[in-house]
């Protein structure tokens, strides 16, 4: 009877994982079962003991003395029997139940005391190496949470840290506007005392572009440095993080102190962009500070790595807006050197004539002259008003076909000439700078009309063609461009090759069709450069079929 209650019990109190993490439900099941087991225990061993004793009284009574000796005897063996079951079996597991309370009330450390004798003792040792085991393995599991918790904050943190940079200088404005953000983004996330940026000159020197938390008399002597005679030059000659634990020799190099006290240490990142190394960033960090960052080399190279990139894209933003302005000056060298400059050359001849003719005294040819250099003053001014409205006149906000009509429309107003114009392009949403050539082709074209060419009428005409090549068309039935003077017409007088420039820029071609007495036919083609081939045929090859030329019969 007692094996039969001892097995449920333990089978009850040691129970699956599965059934017992993180609930209290198998520990009231496990003591439902233990509780009746000792009751019916109990209640076997007083039935027992009370046989014994009614026996012995019984004995007693009718004066026997065998049958009171064997209810005496009877009484003692249950009654022994009954303290060593408490001891080896019920108190053993009753411990084993206060553990399993224990071990789910999330107590790792609880042992069950084991038995010096009895059926039990060798299972509640196994209980306990089991508990030794799950303990370890509890331990273990938390320190690998830490770390992975520590790894986790590091890295977002780390994360936190580009992104700062990163925004600091996408919102940078210039050079120095980007260093400044720089460092005031980077001395905020590290809690660095000062830092600064230097960058290689050609002549080898480290100069101090930008500075942040040193003093004026520091940053005045920092402003050049030899990159060999310091940490900087290591950290550049070799790409790897330096740091120095004192400042000492950075103050004898420069004479005077970087700091009041000697709790700062200095470290030098290098600036690189592909393999390229353009200088150094310093950081000085106090030292209770400095033990965080020692896990943190990989990312303040990527930082470096960062400004580097930043560094050398200014540089070619900067270089690119010089040679921006520099062929704009050409441009507009172009301009002056072919209208304003020819007139003025002209005037300056007409000049020498008159005075000619002033000594001469010939009154009429006198009166000749001064008309001509009016005509020439003129047209002189008349060259000048264009070239304001061809640099100063923004480009029609609408688009190209507005703003060429516009340029038609004052063309009309302003002279005699019969102008027709026609578009037939299915695509008017060029990009600005494409735009601007082509109107400053139609403009330069229609001046030409104007001055040189004695036309009636003169036509523009926007065509496409099915390969995605588009055409502009100006052509008058006008004088044409006589054939001795062809040479010159397309150099400089008439801006002709001015024209031809742009369309170049376009990536097309610019033909000119003229004969004496016959007019002029300028025909641009040009593929837009979203739909630009790698290889853009020759004008000969495609041709925009534009309507057959206009006679002189149009006047």
């Amino acid at each position: 009877m007692a094996n039969h209650t001892e097995n449920p019990s333990l089978a009850t109190t040691v129970a699956p994982p599965e059934a017992t993490v993180g609930h209290k439900a198998p520990a009231r099941t496990s003591q439902a079962h233990i509780r009746p087991a000792c009751l019916r225990t109990s209640i076997y061993l007083g039935l027992g003991l009370l046989v014994s004793l009614l026996v012995l009284a019984l004995g007693l009574y009718h004066r026997l003395p065998a049958i009171a000796g064997l209810g005496a005897l009877g009484s003692l063996v249950l009654a022994a029997g009954t303290w060593q079951f408490r001891q080896q079996v019920m108190r053993p597991i009753q411990s084993l139940h206060a553990w399993a309370n224990q071990i789910l009330g999330g107590n790792p450390e609880a042992r069950i005391p084991v038995p010096d004798h009895g059926p039990l003792g060798d299972l509640v040792a196994a209980i306990n190496r089991i508990s030794d085991r799950f303990q370890s393995l509890t331990l273990d599991m938390e320190s690998q949470v830490r770390r992975q918790t520590r790894h986790l904050k590091h890295k977002t943190r780390s994360l936190e840290i580009l992104y700062d940079v990163a925004a600091s200088i996408n919102s940078s404005r210039d050079l120095e506007d980007l260093l400044t953000r720089f460092l005031h983004t980077l001395k905020e996330v590290v809690h660095a005392r000062a830092a600064t940026v230097r960058l290689l000159g050609e002549d080898g020197q480290m100069r101090l572009v930008a500075s942040l938390g040193l003093s004026e008399e520091v940053v005045a002597r920092e402003q050049t440095l030899p990159s060999e005679r310091c940490l900087c030059g290591k950290a550049l000659d070799e790409g790897t993080i330096q740091s120095h634990a004192s400042l000492r020799v950075c103050d004898r190099l420069i004479g005077t102190h970087f700091f009041d006290h000697e709790e700062i240490e200095m470290i030098a990142v290098p600036l690189q962009y592909r393999g390229r190394t353009l200088g150094v960033y310093n950081l000085f960090i106090d030292r209770h500070h400095l033990g965080q960052y020692e896990n943190d080399m990989d990312l303040l190279i990527s930082i470096g790595r960062h400004l580097g990139m930043a560094i050398e894209k200014a540089a070619v933003d900067e270089e690119a807006n010089r040679l921006s302005i520099i062929e704009e000056r050409t441009r507009i060298a172009h301009e002056l050197h072919d209208s304003l400059a020819q007139t003025l050359a002209s005037l300056r001849f007409q000049v020498r004539v008159l005075d000619e003719t002033l000594h001469q005294g010939d009154e009429s040819a006198l009166w000749t002259e001064l008309e001509r250099i009016e005509n020439s003053l003129d047209e002189a001014y008349t060259e000048l008003r264009g070239l304001i409205d061809h640099f100063r006149t923004p480009m029609d906000r609408r688009g190209l076909i507005p703003a060429i009509e516009k340029l038609v429309e004052r063309f009309r107003n302003e002279c005699d000439i019969q102008i027709f114009f026609q578009q037939q392009w299915r695509q008017t949403n060029l990009p600005e700078d494409q735009a601007i050539q082509v109107l400053r082709i139609v403009q330069e074209a229609l001046n030409n009309v104007r001055k040189h060419s004695q036309a009636h009428t003169v036509r523009v005409l926007m065509h496409h063609t099915d390969d995605g090549r588009y055409g502009v068309l100006i052509e008058d039935d006008g004088v044409g461009i006589p054939e001795h003077h062809e040479s010159e017409a397309l150099g400089e007088h008439v801006g002709l090759s001015i024209m031809e420039e742009r369309a170049r820029r376009l990536g097309g071609e610019l033909h000119i069709e003229s004969e004496p007495g016959e007019g002029t036919r300028i025909q641009l083609v040009f593929t837009p450069k979203e739909t630009e081939s790698a290889t853009p045929p020759l004008l000969s090859e495609v041709q925009v079929p534009f309507p057959d030329r206009v006679k002189s019969k149009w006047g």
